[in-house]
């Protein structure tokens, strides 16, 4: 397990809502990456969460960028790092939503990772574009309410499942992604800890529950993400230069069913069994696809050796 350092570079006294799982993720990511950290951040919630100038928050450089534009601006600031030969220990970090990481960021993010640029990449995911006004993304799950898939009597919530950016990052060939969940600081530390290890770009795919978007308790953030984890809707995982490995799984008397996490945020509450149990079924098929993904490419591994 990691060591989780007591100095934090994130102060108190933000504009993040209550509850804010963003906030928990900037916190333990800073904590894990120290002050050698410059982030890039687009439009999003963390936009705002520094507060305005002259006050701040953050401990380390930061730069504001357009919403499409992380991983370019990301490559600049490498770039220019490199050219003025500063120290290259410094992690260049692009942190944004899942808006603009698997949206309106992809294609910057994409051309990023093809070019094989020094940086860390991080989407922290709340699963809409809460900022803005709670619309759906790409990366929004199945069933659940937003602005823009407003259910009524239509039952128009959002159809379709999560865009899945972990393997989406593997097709670039990428030598390291890993997934991390607000609730466990151990191995969310531990994963960022790790990345800094590898040169070229790596990817990190947070688990950030959102009150406002999600219609939840500001005092059940924590609980939410618990139940993700033991539910198995978000497994904890990486991919090392190719190999996929299920770092933590909940254990078997802990698991609990969708249903159970679902019914903790109001966003869900509408769905009607079959798509519960229907949703259940997809979690059950994603986890067991990942586990013959981790058998395979670690047999693989194996051979090669």
């Amino acid at each position: 397990m990691a060591d989780i350092p007591e100095e934090e570079l994130m102060n108190s006294g933000h504009n993040a809502c209550p509850g804010c799982g963003a906030a928990h993720a900037m916190r333990y990511m800073l904590k894990a990456l120290g002050k050698k950290t410059t982030i890039n951040i687009p439009a999003c919630c963390w936009a705002v969460i520094p507060g305005v100038y002259p006050s701040r928050n953050l401990e380390t450089p930061l730069l504001y960028t357009a919403f499409e534009t992380t991983g370019a601006s990301s490559s600049g600031i490498r770039a220019a790092l490199d050219a003025k030969d500063i120290d290259e220990d410094i992690n260049v970090v692009g942190f944004a939503g899942d808006g603009g990481t698997a949206d309106i960021g992809i294609q910057a993010l994409s051309g990023a990772v093809e070019r094989g640029t020094d940086t860390i990449q991080v989407m922290y995911d709340n699963e809409a574009y809460m900022n803005t006004g709670i619309q759906r993304s790409g990366v929004t799950p199945e069933g659940a309410w937003t602005t823009t898939t407003p259910v009524g009597s239509e039952g128009d919530w959002k159809k379709g499942p999560k865009k899945d950016m972990m393997d989406i990052m593997e097709s670039h060939d990428i030598p390291y992604a890993a997934t991390v969940n607000i609730a466990y600081p151990d191995s969310f530390i531990e994963k960022f800890k790790k990345a800094m290890e590898f040169d070229g770009p790596r990817f990190i795919h947070i688990y950030a529950p959102c009150p406002t978007g999600w219609r939840s308790k500001p005092d059940e953030t924590v609980k939410i993400a618990e139940l993700a984890f033991k539910s198995k809707v978000f497994p904890l995982y990486e991919i090392e230069n190719g190999v996929y490995n299920v770092y933590k799984e909940p254990k078997e008397e802990n698991v609990v069913p969708v249903k159970e996490y679902l019914m903790k945020q109001g966003r869900f509450r509408h769905l009607p069994k079959e798509v519960v149990e229907k949703i259940q079924e997809d979690v059950d098929r994603y986890w067991e696809r990942l586990k013959k993904k981790e058998k395979f490419t670690k047999e693989e591994l194996y051979e090669e050796e």
